[in-house]
């Protein structure tokens, strides 16, 4: 694609409503763009888009292509990677842009086959290469000991982003932008599973990717009954928070599996992350080394967690918690 221009934004919708990393995509989207001096386009594609365009359009987009298909029900995947081919093929982007989701994790790879060219996932910033004209991802590896800085000369360049990494710009619902239907021809031949069922997890209580804080606990904590007593104490004292566990907890059934956090549970990126009696481990790192403040809490001295901490205390749980708990109340009260 030597012709290639623009960046295209693939959007997640829930319920009828723009997903935060979407917004989030289109925050980077709109930076890039404008110092590369290329347009923003997104992608909606959904059963019904309703008023998402102009929400879209709200924050950051130019131009946003919709495709409303009942087939993206039932044929999930690959009728969303039939939709994105044909935008792709005829709008030709510079750069791709999607989310590290559930829907981001089997699209880009099938895409990047189907494309023929690299891609970068579970990125945490990207930023313009003006020399190179192409762009700069930075991505955590070695279970997020190291920062990775990656760029390919093919083009599109295709990425996929971490949730919360990167922020949104303000809406503005003045902006204007061109909205246009994409008219689709579905291969039911290439629809190689079908969606027959989808059973909703009912969940109580602030989602962890959503949370702008996070109380964790680890194999430390001894068992299921702090997490609903001292855990949630300090958790009530924030109006956004939830809590998480690293592995063990969610192997040993302490919590739900959904409350993982970790390289193979839930990546999260909270303003505040409390880490009480984890030690650290790499692979619970790299659900959480994009936190902006991390607190934590270990008798270890030597425990690995203090190496990410912003702060650390070295002590029991069950003595530093409550009183810590304590002493932020009376703060807050004041």
């Amino acid at each position: 694609m030597n012709n290639s221009k623009g960046i295209l934004v693939i959007g997640e919708l829930s319920e009828g409503k723009l997903v935060n990393i979407t917004k989030e995509m289109l925050g980077i989207a709109r930076k890039i763009a404008d110092e590369s001096q290329q347009d923003v386009s997104c992608l909606l594609a959904n059963e019904s888009v309703q008023q998402t365009p102009q929400e879209a359009i709200a924050f950051g987009a130019d131009k946003v292509y919709t495709a409303e298909d009942p087939a993206l029900k039932s044929g999930g995947i690959y009728v969303y990677l039939q939709i994105v081919e044909k935008l792709i093929a005829d709008i030709s982007p510079w750069a791709v842009i999607m989310g590290q989701t559930y829907l981001g994790t089997r699209l880009s790879p099938r895409l990047a086959a189907k494309l023929g060219v690299n891609l970068t996932t579970d990125c945490i910033d990207l930023k313009l290469d003006p020399d190179k004209k192409a762009i700069i991802a930075t991505r955590p590896i070695y279970g997020g000991n190291v920062l990775a800085e990656l760029s390919s000369e093919l083009t599109p360049h295709l990425v996929a982003v971490r949730s919360k990494a990167m922020s949104p710009i303000e809406q503005d619902s003045s902006r204007k932008g061109e909205v246009t239907s994409l008219k689709v021809e579905i291969d039911q031949s290439m629809i190689k599973t079908k969606i027959v069922k989808s059973v909703k997890e009912e969940a109580t209580g602030v989602k962890l990717e959503d949370a702008s804080v996070i109380v964790a606990g680890g194999r430390g904590i001894g068992g299921a009954e702090p997490f609903k007593t001292s855990l949630q104490d300090l958790a009530n004292l924030f109006p956004n928070a939830a809590i998480g566990a690293s592995r063990p907890p969610a192997d040993d059934g302490w919590v739900p599996e959904a409350k993982h956090i970790g390289l193979t549970g839930r990546i999260v990126a909270p303003d505040i992350y409390f880490a009480i009696g984890i030690s650290g481990a790499s692979q619970h790192m790299a659900g959480c080394t994009g936190s902006k403040t991390v607190v934590a809490i270990n008798k270890d001295p030597e425990a690995n967690i203090f190496k990410l901490a912003n702060y650390g205390v070295v002590g029991k749980y069950e003595e530093v918690l409550p009183a810590f708990t304590e002493k932020l109340k009376s703060l807050l009260a004041e």
